[in-house]
């Protein structure tokens, strides 16, 4: 089980089984936050704990997610889609930087361009120990 807690230990995530390679995003929301996500369906693998507020962006008419925050430090703990999916689950992801360094200091990470062409881009071979360390 992964374990994340924002900074003041109000706020934070857990996550069963193998979190998978980890997800960093250049969107104009991902980069500004410096997240590391791990993906699963809200009431699956991942659980919140503790007392979110959350952030839906403005310069969207129709957002397709919520950013989720804990409202004492502001550490952002996830993101979580507005509408479930066609089979009914709702997909989220946890910010795996608020997990312990040597949890997931191995996890291989994954480049996403969601600024320009929302495709998957070729490894780099990095994991996230090299963007700590």
């Amino acid at each position: 089980m992964l374990i994340g807690s924002c900074h003041c230990g109000k706020t934070g995530f857990t996550l069963t089984g193998d979190p998978g390679s980890i997800t960093a995003c250049n969107c104009t929301l991902c980069r500004r936050y410096g997240v590391l996500w791990a993906y699963d369906y809200e009431g699956e693998r991942i659980a919140i704990t503790g007392e979110t507020a959350s952030y839906t962006r403005v310069d969207r008419t129709e957002p397709s997610l919520e950013i989720l925050f804990c409202p004492s430090c502001a550490c952002v703990v996830s993101w979580r889609g507005l509408k479930p999916q066609a089979d009914g689950r709702r997909r989220i992801a946890v910010n795996v930087r608020l997990a312990p360094p040597e949890a997931v200091a191995h996890l291989a990470i994954d480049h996403f361009d969601g600024l320009e062409t929302w495709e998957d881009l070729p490894s780099q071979g990095k994991c996230v120990r090299d963007l700590w360390f």
